[in-house]
């Protein structure tokens, strides 16, 4: 009974992933292991539960016809789980987290750190990229997002606030014109992130004025090359407060036009308020607010 509650748990997975070898990365399972279990239960069940070709894998009606019962199981064991972890005072299960690439030593990873040293019985898989993670697509049960956040049907907390400067390297300012406002930076050549914005909006009390670059000499996809390619002299971009103080004190980085400001955008909490490991995730929410608020 035991083995086919785990080709069930195994079945959901790969419903979920849309693939063996996905089911098998978030299981922590070889993809030969999930292949075994869904094939044990397909000859126990005498059906094929998925249509298998070389480019693709989608669900046989059988599979559909127990999919929302599978599903159901699944659930209910993580609740059993959390309820037994809930009554143990020690949060236990795993959570699966999208992070920004770039930000190793800010509060936000250092948080997660913490939390993963506090709560020995939980278990973390941590995916770091700069570009947009499809949530429920990967399976995360959390992504840490920065920015705007467009409509969507997922549930958002703001964590802290985000400040951007313009920044560029002492080699490329010198010899060049005065940046006396944000005018003159169509002069200048704009380091570009591929999956952000380019458009800036620059204020200054009543002022604003929107800067389009007009010059991008060097795109890049993640903030940590544009960060090494502006030290390097390539252009000018716009980089977090919290990436640069080192290189800002050092002087690699020079902070221009500092009396015009860029919006104050948020960090924010993105998450499914669904699944069985929905009530671990708010912990680990409130943990991630509870430590910007300490000292």
């Amino acid at each position: 009974m035991i083995e086919d509650y785990r080709g069930l748990a195994v079945f959901v997975a790969v419903a979920d992933a849309g693939s063996f070898s996905e089911a098998g990365r978030r299981l922590k399972l070889s993809t030969s292991v999930v292949s075994h279990h869904v094939s044990r239960l397909e000859a126990k069940l005498g059906v094929s539960l998925f249509f298998r070709s070389t480019r693709s894998l989608s669900l046989a009606p059988e599979g559909q016809a127990i999919l929302a019962d599978a599903r159901r199981m699944v659930d209910a064991g993580e609740t059993a789980l959390a309820a037994l972890a809930a009554a143990n005072s020690q949060p236990a299960g795993s959570l699966r987290i999208s992070l920004p690439a770039f930000g190793y030593s800010n509060s936000i990873h250092q948080a997660i750190w913490s939390f993963a040293d506090e709560h020995p019985l939980v278990a973390l898989s941590v995916n770091c990229s700069d570009a947009i993670a499809d949530i429920v697509r990967g399976g995360f049960d959390l992504a840490i997002r920065l920015g705007v956040l467009p409509d969507s049907n997922l549930k958002c907390r703001r964590i802290k606030d985000f400040k951007r400067i313009m920044v560029a390297a002492p080699s490329y300012l010198a010899g060049r014109e005065r940046i006396d406002g944000p005018e003159a930076l169509q002069r200048c050549s704009f380091v570009a992130v591929s999956m952000l914005p380019s458009q800036l909006e620059f204020q200054r009390g009543a002022d604003a004025f929107l800067y389009e670059p007009e010059k991008t000499r060097l795109e890049v996809d993640t903030i940590e090359a544009a960060k090494s390619a502006v030290i390097a002299g390539l252009g000018v971009r716009q980089l977090p407060v919290d990436e640069i103080q080192r290189e800002l004190q050092s002087g690699e980085l020079i902070h221009i036009l500092p009396e015009w400001s860029l919006p104050i955008e948020g960090v924010y909490a993105v998450w499914p308020d669904i699944g069985p490991q929905k009530k671990l995730t708010r912990r680990l929410i409130d943990y991630l607010i509870e430590w910007q608020q300490r000292p």
